[in-house]
């Protein structure tokens, strides 16, 4: 999807993403920072907003801030410090967020992404450390609020205003989940609130540098679903626009809070758009600036992992494997150290990515389970690769194995070959001869195609004579006895 989907039109898009850290304890309190446990059990004073409780900054969550920040090669802040964000919702006892609006502790970064083949640079306008709200959850007949979330340390990233579609916005959010999982800073779980996106749309005459009105749709945590929230909200404020060339910008696109509806498919408005006054900030009494030393951030430097983008280099690179497969391999840890820990075994890699994308990853999207879900081990899938790539079984038979291992994933696919007769391939010449006979009588033309040059033919006659055999033939066998009777 490019700018030029818009015809006279240019989106600008810009991203607040909030990922939950993964520390054993909250931002400011020393309760758990877990999620799925009973309602109002992982709670102290301090996260319901008790009179006379003091916050207490959380040191590992300061660490992964600053390693993210080394990640996206952005200003680590020697000072930083924190501030008062007031609002009044019930999620919120104290009736304010401890944020970092004025000295955050990240800023300037780049993360890459990329989209359909073509690499981008996003820029991070700043990353600051702040503390979660709780979950007001409704029931039929009446409201409550779970507190368990309340203090559980959230970055927040925010982008430069640089994107210009919604797959260029998806992108940036993947890559950036990425980084987050490559470090082991947050899980990510996006069905658990672990990653949430706020995007800030607005639209322009293309040509036109200046920014327009913005409205902010709050809360996604699908990627597919903020493609589909950003597609309708560009849609609408064009329409907007195109149906009052003569009013003024801010009539025609009312900044606001927004929420996408996706039976709809549309944006609505829950809100008119707040500014900094509106939230009263001012600086937190009751924590000190965090002052880093310059060989702690050293030393987080040189403890960084590979990160997805350079992985990705790699696999394009070193392995030769096409952009788009190595893209679906990188975007998600637990997949692309899966890929990495069943390489060595199969040894092909572009097979091995095949059979996983494909075969694998496709069966999962049916039935609605990830890779991690289905305890499938990578040794597993090497071994089923190497099978195929020594020619053991063949493909046809593999997909039939592959499908076991679905069933019996403590199963591996040798032992799952050797109790099946039908998964045997057939490598008796006396069973094969008659049947290439067959097909190379019925096709003379493809004969002749070989000998002029034309390995495709050599190709479309294995084919037909696996198709006999029902996949069973050795693929190796049929070759020899074709080339040797080709060549007599």
């Amino acid at each position: 999807m490019t700018d030029i989907h818009y015809e006279n039109w240019e989106p600008v898009i810009g991203l607040e993403v909030h990922v939950q850290l993964n520390t054993k304890s909250k931002m400011f309190s020393r309760s758990l920072n877990q999620f799925g446990d009973e309602p109002n059990t992982n709670i102290d004073m301090v996260n319901t907003g008790q009179p006379g409780t003091l916050p207490i900054l959380n040191k590992q969550a300061v660490k992964y801030a600053i390693q993210f920040g080394l990640a996206v090669n952005a200003e680590v802040a020697r000072t930083s410090s924190f501030d008062r964000k007031s609002y009044f919702y019930p999620d919120n006892p104290r009736n304010f967020q401890i944020t970092q609006f004025f000295n955050p502790i990240i800023r300037n970064g780049t993360v890459t992404c990329d989209v359909d083949g073509h690499t981008k640079h996003v820029k991070i306008v700043e990353a600051h450390l702040e503390d979660d709200t709780g979950m007001l959850k409704h029931f039929s007949s009446f409201a409550g609020v779970d507190y368990n979330r309340a203090g559980t340390p959230l970055l927040e990233v925010v982008s430069a205003p640089s994107m210009h579609s919604p797959k260029d916005a998806s992108a940036f959010a993947m890559a950036l989940k990425a980084i987050m999982q490559y470090l082991g800073v947050a899980e990510c779980n996006m069905d658990q609130g672990g990653l949430r996106m706020d995007a800030n749309i607005s639209v322009r005459p293309k040509g036109d540098k200046t920014l327009r009105p913005k409205v902010e749709i709050k809360n996604m945590n699908s990627f597919h679903n903020m493609e589909m929230a950003i597609e309708a909200e560009i849609r609408r404020q064009i329409q907007a626009y195109t149906l009052n060339p003569n009013e003024d910008h801010a009539k025609a696109i009312q900044p606001g809070t927004y929420r996408f509806d996706l039976s709809t498919r549309k944006t609505v408005m829950m809100r008119l758009k707040e500014d900094a006054l509106d939230y009263r900030y001012f600086p937190e009494p009751d924590l000190v600036p965090i002052t880093l030393q310059e060989e702690e951030i050293e030393a987080l430097k040189a403890s960084l992992p590979e990160l997805p983008h350079q992985r990705y280099l790699r696999y394009i690179s070193d392995l030769e494997l096409p952009a788009d497969s190595a893209s679906v391999l990188i975007n998600d840890k637990y997949t692309s150290d899966f890929f990495e820990e069943a390489l060595p075994i199969a040894k092909n890699a572009t097979s091995l990515c095949n059979w996983l994308i494909s075969e694998f990853l496709g069966r999962f999207k049916e039935k609605g389970i990830t890779l991690k879900a289905s305890n499938l081990k990578s040794e597993n899938i090497g071994k089923l690769v190497r099978m195929i790539e020594e020619k053991v079984i063949t493909g046809r038979i593999a997909k039939q194995v592959a499908d076991d291992m679905l069933a019996h994933p403590e199963k591996n696919p040798e032992e799952i070959v050797k109790a099946n007769p039908n998964y045997q391939p057939v490598s008796d010449t006396g069973v094969i001869e008659p049947i290439v006979d067959q097909i190379l009588k019925d096709n003379p033309q493809s004969i002749a195609d070989y000998k002029a040059g034309r390995t495709k033919a050599m190709a479309f006659l294995v084919g037909q004579v696996m198709k006999e055999t029902k996949g069973k033939a050795s693929p190796s066998v049929v070759n020899d006895l074709i080339l040797k009777k080709i060549s007599s």
